[in-house]
């Protein structure tokens, strides 16, 4: 007698359940997208931040580098040379 009210019951909800599946692959399909665009957004936001983490502590370094270039530039004789008439 369970058996059969079982199957009943079952046989009453199976469309709901089936219903239910369908409208959670659907919204999986509708939302993984995002979901993996926000993944690849997040992943380059945060190899940025590491790269420039990682540069950040040589940037007084460049700018010895760029004063010493400057001033070997602005003193090299073709610099000093006008070519103006």
């Amino acid at each position: 007698m369970i058996r059969i009210l079982l199957l009943v019951l079952f046989l009453l909800f199976l469309p709901f359940f089936l219903l239910r599946t369908l409208f959670k692959l659907a919204v999986a399909v509708v939302v993984l997208p995002f979901m993996l665009l926000a993944l690849v957004v997040g992943l380059a936001l945060a190899f940025a931040t590491v790269v420039v983490a990682m540069l950040l502590p040589l940037l007084p370094l460049a700018f010895l580098v760029f004063c010493v270039w400057a001033v070997a530039r602005l003193a090299s004789p073709s610099a000093l040379v006008s070519s103006r008439p």
